[in-house]
């Protein structure tokens, strides 16, 4: 059925729908309708039938469309970023949602520039990405000679110790990922009188960056993968080497805003949340990072509909994520204590049809024992929904770490249970997940993360498909009933054979090292 058919459909089954209460209890409550735990098991029954990667797809087309017609961007702020938002809340008014805009100003900054080369002894092209809000070169760069920061310490480049004096001066310092942020490391290169600085990877794959604010910048800094920088220390290591290096970008203040969608009815004090970021990279027309997600729960909002729900279900696009969740923080921040405190969980969904996938939850209990802490607390329970869910259809998955690089991030830090799924980025596929999920070792979950091949043609719709009814059983369930999230659960360990080799996962350009 094509999207238009489909809203008709709801169009005409409203007024049904509307002559039954809408019903305003709290979780786990009795009703005229019956145990809540049944009516939310029946409606995620019905979303998971209804909803399919195939009608999602239309939403993918459409956000491609406003990508071409903009200069091949849906980046915050832009006009395919404006017409995208404008489709979604359109579609949601006419399902019956309570559409609203929540607006800010943000910190724009786009990559104007980026190359690195070395110039002597002889000439090498390195392949170099600007760190988000990096202060600039002047036109066609600065040349310097290489200095290499110590790198067998836990924290390289972290502190003023790790510069010897006078050895950096006028100089780009190389340094070893880990530790600190990339802000700390370029202000600590910058403090021993380097004219730039050089992060490499301590992870196979690209380094995607960012300082998380423009005042945080000090010099011109951009990230290589640990091959290119392991290659460059060694090489200066044996003699001087000097670099070309060209890191220009533009920053300005630009307004954008989320759409946020709510269903007329359900307790507003029991608020389930479901949310993905709606935003491109300038680069790109950003279909799986993000559209797919913003696709996903577009399509599941939309057969929700005018249902019967007990529970108030909210739906947010974010903007500006790709800039530092600066859309679901500004949001976040814009809530009172008593409003914050209504929001029984949130799940997040951002990157869901990577082409060379793994089925990535969130680690919400720590069981995993990598990275991050657990969630607050009920996010160990939304982690075992989704793995349960996975588990009844013989779908393997694995965990993966809160690492704070998409919009569950402000969510957590306000207290609030998190969890949802993620397929991958410019993380690096191991031999045991191709083996557990398919798909081709050695090479990256999206090999087109934060490019312009980031279109229609990099979706893996068996994996969008599947994370689709992630999200309709979700909602579905929650809809209805949160009781289970006070349920303790045993931990679950998910990073052996059986759980499919969870741990960090790389995602969005994120500002620790």
């Amino acid at each position: 059925m094509s999207a238009r058919n489909r809203r008709t459909a709801i169009a005409a089954a409203s007024a049904a729908v509307l002559t039954a209460p809408l019903l305003m209890i709290g979780s786990g409550t009795a009703s005229a309708h019956g145990d809540p735990a049944k009516e939310g098991a029946q409606l995620a029954k019905k979303l998971v039938r209804k909803s399919s990667a195939e009608d999602a797809r239309r939403h993918l087309e459409a956000f491609q469309r406003f990508a071409d017609a903009n200069g091949g961007t849906r980046v915050a702020g832009s006009e395919g970023h404006r017409q995208s938002a404008e489709y979604v809340a359109d579609l949601l008014r006419r399902a019956g949602y309570e559409v609203t805009r929540n607006e800010f100003d943000y910190p724009f900054t786009q990559t104007l520039a980026q190359k690195l080369a070395t110039v002597s002894p002889q000439r090498r092209d390195i392949p170099v990405t600007a760190m988000t809000y990096s202060a600039s070169t002047p036109v066609g760069g600065l040349t310097a000679p290489v200095a290499v920061v110590p790198s067998d310490e836990a924290t390289p480049g972290c502190d003023a110790a790790d510069y010897a004096a006078g050895a950096f001066t006028g100089k780009v310092a190389l340094i070893k990922r880990g530790g600190c942020t990339f802000a700390q490391k370029q202000a600590a290169a910058a403090g021993a009188g380097a004219v730039g600085a050089v992060v490499w990877n301590n992870t196979d794959g690209a380094l995607n960056g960012t300082l998380g604010d423009p005042s945080a910048a000090r010099v011109p800094t951009g990230g290589v993968t640990r091959a290119d920088g392991e290659a460059l220390a060694a090489e200066a290591a044996a003699g001087e080497v000097r670099v070309n290096l060209e890191i220009r970008t533009l920053s300005e203040t630009r307004h954008t805003y989320n759409v946020v969608a709510e269903t007329p009815g359900g307790d507003p004090d029991n608020v389930v949340m479901f949310g993905a970021h709606l935003d491109s990279v300038a680069a790109g027309p950003g279909i799986n990072d993000n559209g797919s997600g913003s696709a996903g729960i577009l399509d599941v909002a939309l057969e929700l509909g005018r249902r019967p729900v007990a529970n108030k279900v909210r739906f947010a696009w974010w903007s500006a994520e790709e800039f530092g969740l600066l859309g679901s923080e500004a949001y976040v921040a814009g809530l009172s204590p008593a409003e914050r405190s209504r929001i029984a969980l949130y799940l997040n969904f951002d990157m869901i049809a990577s082409p060379n996938h793994a089925e990535f939850v969130y680690d919400g209990d720590d069981s995993d024992k990598v990275g991050a802490g657990p969630g607050p607390e009920g996010s160990a329970q939304l982690e075992r929904a989704i793995t349960s869910y996975l588990d009844s259809r013989s779908l393997p998955h694995a965990g993966t770490d809160f690492t704070g690089r998409s919009d569950y991030g402000p969510f957590i830090a306000a207290g609030i249970p998190a969890g949802g799924t993620f397929t991958g980025a410019e993380g690096v596929k191991t031999e045991a997940e191709a083996a557990l999920f398919g798909g081709t070792a050695g090479t990256a979950y999206d090999s087109c993360y934060h490019a312009a091949c980031d279109t229609l043609a990099n979706i893996d719709m068996r994996a969008f498909d599947t994370n689709i009814d992630v999200i309709a059983d979700a909602v579905g369930h929650y809809a209805w009933d949160t009781s289970p999230l006070h349920r303790p659960v045993a931990a679950e360990d998910t990073r052996g054979p059986a759980g499919g080799g969870g741990g960090l996962h790389d995602g969005h350009g994120e500002a620790t090292a």
